[in-house]
């Protein structure tokens, strides 16, 4: 479990196909900034064995980020159901979804609703 912050362009992330983010839109976003890349999955290892594994047409990942390779880690960013999801997100991370919100003229929100 963790906490999911979203970009959306709905008044309540839980609307957000109501006034959805284009998969095809963020699609092209993500080609658009070099500091992020489109990979469609997420492969986690344990002993460097693939033991689990998510695919997403809207999963990339934000190569700029100064967590990024440190012990595997990265900042994912997940289009689901018209809006962009990041779990557990810290400072460097929220602002980078905020530069993603205003150039898809959306606004960052956490799961309790509260504005970033």
């Amino acid at each position: 479990m963790g906490y999911d912050v979203h970009i959306t362009r709905a008044e309540h992330w839980l609307d957000s196909t109501e006034a959805p983010i284009a998969l095809a839109e963020w699609q092209a976003y993500v080609a658009s900034d070099p500091e992020m890349r489109l990979d469609g999955v997420a492969v986690a290892h344990v002993a460097g064995q693939p033991v689990l594994a998510y695919e997403s047409a809207g999963l990339a990942v934000w190569l700029a980020y100064t967590g990024h390779d440190v012990g595997g880690n990265r900042a994912w960013f997940d289009w689901r159901n018209g809006s962009v999801i990041v779990k557990n997100p810290d400072a460097e991370i929220l602002d980078k979804m905020k530069r993603i919100a205003a150039a898809l003229g959306a606004r960052v929100v956490g799961d309790d609703g509260e504005s970033y």
